[in-house]
């Protein structure tokens, strides 16, 4: 059992896991009884080369001028590191391994911490409520209120707070959304016997255990296919998160992650690559101990999936049972396949891609972070892989607290004169790097939007001026000078 919870929340600069930052991260502390023992909120100002979305500022409502103040990221991010890995911390939000994890997992990485600490060691452990709370609406629990906003359920976190009364505040503010987060695990957990199977669920022995208890469809060439109904919310209120699948083994290049096929989808019956595409919806990827849930495909939940879903889960397993050649072919390509390589990765992006460093790298990382400023610079060349040489001089780029040498400060104007003019690189999932162009490109989209109110124009016209005052001096005259609207003035 958990040492302690530590129900946390992040605003964010934007929706880039690895080349946005966390710009406000708040947690709240209890015991495995669910008692507040501590709080904390950390303020992280802007990096210099990051440019905030204008969306996400409309969400959180960070004024521009409030970025520059708060700790550094390396000092923010060497604390919340030490947070999470305290022996026995149980950390969680909401849809928190979808986001939030992936968020700290490279804030680590970029400055040089270990990144995946907080989910394994000494007794570490990290959990997700959405999936939580899908499994609790699942289960028909009178627990919580469900609210129905637009005519059907909804799994916002600001939503299930409102309708059940969670909120102190305003939702999107991380002290008050980690407040939320432990309300809701309070609620929960009144149901002992759930709650515990629940947590069962983010530890990959248990869950393990649980795969290997589904009962057996049919067995192939390959081994034993399993029947499961997996509940996700990636399948959406019009499927009612459940899908029934198939197990149909484990990745080989990456041996955690389960593989399950659709049973609930049309597809050609036949074996051509339009029936077994790699990377097709029809297939979820689920490490032991994440999200989605895998529950037994018991009537009570096999009846939520409709009168014609269950008519192509049976026709879908009888094609499959009866076509054995053709599914085995599709499971091999399954087993096999990889993600593609990102072209132009931004170092920052490379934790998936390149891997972790080698070990004199990580005792070399220790000493870096156990050295004054001075001394870093020069660590920063001593690292044996160019990604780590690359990384610690970024690091010491974005957060020396005085005047950079000569040589890093050239190198400063060049990274920053690359992200204004390009060509932009692209983040661990492809997505191109933001710019300064982009970004104003974005503030005159949503300015011309309907459901921009007068405090949200505001809000743009500062974030215009302030990227203008940053990056003025890399972007053309013609934007440089371009007058600002009336609603900026």
């Amino acid at each position: 059992m958990a040492a302690s919870f530590l129900f946390y929340d992040t605003e964010t600069s934007g929706l880039s896991r690895s080349l946005d930052q966390i710009l406000e991260f708040a947690a709240i502390r209890t015991d495995e009884a669910l008692q507040e023992v501590e709080r904390v909120r950390i303020r992280i100002r802007l990096r210099p080369d990051v440019l905030p979305s204008p969306a996400a500022l409309l969400v959180h409502r960070i004024r521009p001028a409030d970025l520059a103040e708060g700790r550094s990221e390396y000092e923010a991010v060497r604390e919340i590191h030490g947070r999470l890995t305290r022996p026995g911390t149980w950390s969680l939000g909401y849809n928190s391994i979808g986001f939030d994890d992936e968020f700290l997992r490279f804030s680590f990485y970029r400055n040089l911490l270990p990144p995946y600490e907080h989910q394994y060691a000494r007794g570490c452990r990290r959990l997700d409520l959405f999936p939580v709370a899908l499994l609790y609406w699942v289960q028909e629990s009178d627990l919580l209120a469900w609210p129905h906003p637009e005519g059907r359920v909804s799994f916002r976190l600001a939503d299930l707070g409102r309708e059940n009364a969670f909120f102190e505040g305003r939702c999107h503010e991380a002290l008050e959304d980690a407040a939320a987060c432990l309300e809701l695990a309070r609620r929960l957990a009144r149901n002992a016997e759930l709650w515990a199977w629940a947590l069962g669920a983010f530890d990959p022995e248990v869950d393990a255990g649980r795969l290997e208890r589904l009962p057996v469809a049919f067995q192939s060439e390959l081994g034993d296919h399993r029947l499961a109904l997996l509940l996700s919310g990636e399948w959406g209120t019009q499927n009612g998160f459940l899908a029934p699948v198939l197990g149909i083994g484990f990745s080989e290049p990456y041996p955690k992650q389960s593989l399950w096929l659709r049973l609930d989808r049309p597809f050609p019956p036949g074996s051509g690559e339009e029936a077994c595409s790699p990377d097709d919806a029809g297939v979820a990827r689920k490490r032991l101990g994440e999200p989605g849930i895998l529950l037994p495909p018991r009537e009570r939940y096999l009846a939520r999936l409709g009168e014609e879903r269950r008519r192509l889960f049976s026709a879908h397993l009888e094609w499959l049972q009866a076509h054995p050649a053709e599914f085995a072919a599709r499971v091999r390509r399954h087993r096999g396949w990889r993600h593609p390589p990102v072209p132009d990765l931004d170092p920052d992006a490379g934790l998936y891609q390149n891997g972790f460093l080698p070990r004199p790298d990580e005792a070399l990382c220790r000493s870096f972070h156990e050295a004054g400023w001075e001394e870093r610079v020069g660590l920063a060349e001593r690292f044996a892989s160019p990604q780590a040489r690359i990384l610690a001089r970024r690091l010491i780029l974005r957060n020396h607290p005085g005047p950079l040498p000569e040589a890093l400060a050239r190198e400063a104007e060049a990274h920053l004169r690359r992200i204004a003019c390009g060509p932009p690189a692209r983040d661990h999932a492809g997505r191109l790097r933001r710019t300064p162009l982009a970004a104003l490109a974005e503030i005159e989209r949503l300015e011309g939007s309907p459901e921009t109110d007068d405090a949200s124009g505001k809000l743009l016209a500062e974030l215009r001026r302030e990227i203008l005052n940053r990056w003025g001096a890399y972007l053309p005259g013609a934007v440089r000078q371009a007058p600002l609207p009336l609603a900026g003035l």
